[in-house]
């Protein structure tokens, strides 16, 4: 998922508002998952349009349900409402975006696996949806089915959802990290699950953070990426296996510009719009390499300086170049690719010819992609 500091630069772990858009689905359909009105078994191998308004400013992906803002500070949501992970006080599945409350405060969205978090403009942090892990961070494991507040400071800044953890920013540039702590996926220095937010380390020169399922990746201040978490397949980029629960530098490099977290493996762009892949590829070419091979370092995609934004899902990747062309590989079950077909990829292929394309949002265990484009 993708995420970073609200008027700062590079990935963001939440998704801010900005221009309106039009707001585009395609993948597996399953809950009502696209937003489209229709169900199971109806997939999109193509981007179909989600309504017809012109007014949607950000989005924000799980594995089975999808937030979105509008311009106007309203925040929707769809799909899959078990453990009210919807926040529209029930668990009656949607097929088609609903509203969240009644409010326009609403300034960042991001999406757990099964849990949701949100900023308001006052920069005050809000959570709902399944809590069995402590990771809404609201000091306890009761679930809840409407946007509660995460204590009562005003100095969060950025915010990104795991598979069962959650991790966030706050203005003065310290990480804080609550929820499950498997693989020392808080990065705490142990395995020891945290149901309210805890500080990593004592540095404040954090500037973004994205999390896979199982492992999570920062920037920091000074374009150094760090990470940590599970390590099976090298998705850590360390060279090696061996999980961590503490924040490592990954190499020596101070181009990082922005990151991924897919859901066993790793994405970034430099500050020279190179592309950079690492971790698991398991035969289905989701590292973009053209092979189905795992990488436990950073490699190249391709030769091109052009890149400028990542989405990444459990099996497969999209990416943005600067001229706003939308690019696809990996596994293309049920049409998530947006290609037409079921074929998988193993390298970047165009999705349509549009150059429109403005913002894409994935979780790391999602079977779909959500799209803006003016």
């Amino acid at each position: 998922m993708l995420f970073q500091k609200l008027m700062g630069k590079g990935p963001t772990s939440m998704v801010s508002p900005s221009a309106p858009k039009t707001l585009w689905a395609w993948g597996t359909n399953s809950s009502g998952r696209l937003g489209l009105g229709d169900g199971e078994s109806i997939y999109r191998s193509s981007p179909a349009q989600v309504g017809i308004l012109t007014t949607w400013s950000a989005v924000a992906v799980a594995s089975g349900h999808s937030l979105a803002l509008k311009t106007d500070g309203t925040l929707w949501a769809w799909a899959h409402a078990t453990l009210g992970r919807l926040g529209t006080g029930d668990v009656v599945l949607r097929s088609s975006p609903v509203q969240v409350g009644a409010l326009t405060t609403w300034g960042a969205i991001a999406a757990g696996n099964a849990h949701s978090l949100a900023l308001k403009t006052d920069n005050t942090l809000w959570v709902w949806g399944q809590n069995n892990n402590g990771e809404l961070g609201l000091g306890n494991v009761v679930y809840r089915s409407s946007p509660v507040q995460v204590g009562t400071l005003a100095t969060w800044s950025a915010l990104t959802g795991g598979q069962a953890h959650s991790l966030a920013i706050k203005t003065d540039g310290t990480l804080w990290a609550w929820g499950r702590g498997y693989k020392g996926t808080l990065g705490l220095g142990d395995v020891v699950y945290r149901s309210s937010p805890v500080q990593v380390g004592t540095l404040a020169t954090w500037s973004a953070v994205a999390t896979g399922s199982s492992h999570d990746l920062a920037l920091k201040t000074d374009g150094t990426l760090w990470a940590w978490g599970y390590n099976n397949s090298g998705r850590l980029g360390l060279g090696d296996v061996v999980w961590r629960s503490s924040p490592v530098q990954v190499g020596t490099l101070t181009t990082w510009s922005k990151i991924e977290a897919g859901g066993s493996h790793s994405f970034g762009i430099k500050t020279d719009g190179t592309l950079w892949a690492w971790g698991n590829s398991t035969n289905t070419g989701k590292l973009g390499l053209g092979d189905g091979e795992n990488r436990s370092s950073p490699v190249q995609v391709g030769t091109l300086a052009t890149w400028s934004a990542l989405a990444s899902g459990e099996t497969h990747a999209f990416a943005l170049k600067t001229d706003g062309t939308l690019w696809a590989w990996g596994s293309n079950i049920s049409g998530r690719l947006g290609l037409g077909d079921t074929v998988f990829r193993s390298s970047p292929v165009q999705v349509g010819t549009l150059a429109t394309w403005t913002t894409i949002s994935k979780g790391s265990q999602s079977d779909r992609l959500l799209g803006l484009h003016t």
